[in-house]
């Protein structure tokens, strides 16, 4: 059972692209807010469901759990971005990463520090990225 939040790192303003909050997304992003990272489990055949949704891409269930994530995993790829949206302007260069989980989600996500090609294959943790209107998921380079 994971009981520590995720590190949390700070960020100024409101998120650039605030998720849209639906019935089924609240307990990811209430979980999200607590510093939990959560994705639903399949109670007929056990598969992750991440990103959330409802149905299962496997078998078609509806019946899941929601389960915390570990927090770790190893950084698959990644690209640094150096042209974006007008709402990232202020971030540029950062990078993005695919991330693959130790409880085998694999994640598209912001990277918090600078990587290089000699970092994929290295270990990550997953972070909060705490904006003033709520959180978004990244990770870093232990």
């Amino acid at each position: 059972m994971i009981e520590d939040p995720l590190p949390t790192v700070s960020q100024n303003g409101p998120r650039p692209f605030p998720p849209r909050v639906s019935r089924f997304t609240r307990p990811f992003w209430t979980a999200l807010e607590q510093g939990f990272l959560t994705a639903p489990k399949c109670q007929a055949c056990g598969r992750l469901r991440f990103p959330p949704r409802p149905l299962c891409p496997a078998c078609w269930s509806e019946d899941h759990v929601w389960i915390v994530l570990r927090p770790r995993g190893l950084l698959y790829s990644f690209t640094h971005i150096h042209v974006a949206p007008r709402a990232l302007d202020g971030d540029l260069p950062y990078s993005i990463g695919i991330v693959d989980l130790d409880d085998g989600v694999r994640l598209l996500c912001r990277l918090v520090n600078q990587v290089t090609f000699a970092d994929i294959g290295r270990e990550v943790e997953t972070v909060v990225l705490q904006y003033k209107d709520g959180p978004l998921f990244a990770a870093r380079l232990i």
